[in-house]
């Protein structure tokens, strides 16, 4: 098996059986964010704590590449400060302009499956909506 065959099972994987997909109940930040380009759209929940992101869910609905990557960044934020979870959006943005990236910076493997959406420009905006919505989440007031 090739390692784009390897990915591509890592990406259908979160696709078909995803994490994190629901809604949180009570004291929750709600973004809604869309790409109107292709019509992939994500209401992203998060609960923050002290600083610290205790809870994240998401819903909507697009291609296979933005819900996976929902998915992962749901699975990857929960437990990290506000601060670390920037950090790690804006490796994920580096990484979707085609720039070197330590993979180990992520404190999720499965996000590496993502890095081949760069090659695709009109996949990478799919690929960044729940990031550009965790982004916006943190910044709201809480």
């Amino acid at each position: 098996m090739s390692l784009d065959d390897l990915y591509r099972r890592v990406i259908m994987d979160h696709y078909q059986r995803p994490r994190n997909r629901g809604r949180l109940e009570e004291n929750a930040v709600t973004i809604e964010m869309n790409n109107p380009t292709c019509g992939d759209r994500i209401s992203l929940q998060l609960r923050v704590e002290d600083g610290k992101i205790t809870d994240a869910k998401f819903f909507g609905e697009g291609c296979s590449i933005s819900q996976a990557s929902a998915s992962m960044m749901t699975e990857a934020v929960k437990g990290l400060s506000i601060e670390e979870a920037l950090r790690v959006s804006g490796l994920f943005s580096a990484m979707m302009r085609g720039e070197a990236v330590d993979m180990d910076q992520f404190p999720l493997e499965d996000i590496e499956a993502l890095q081949g959406v760069a090659k695709f420009p009109a996949r990478i905006k799919c690929a960044t909506l729940a990031w550009k919505a965790l982004e916006k989440g943190v910044k709201q007031p809480q």
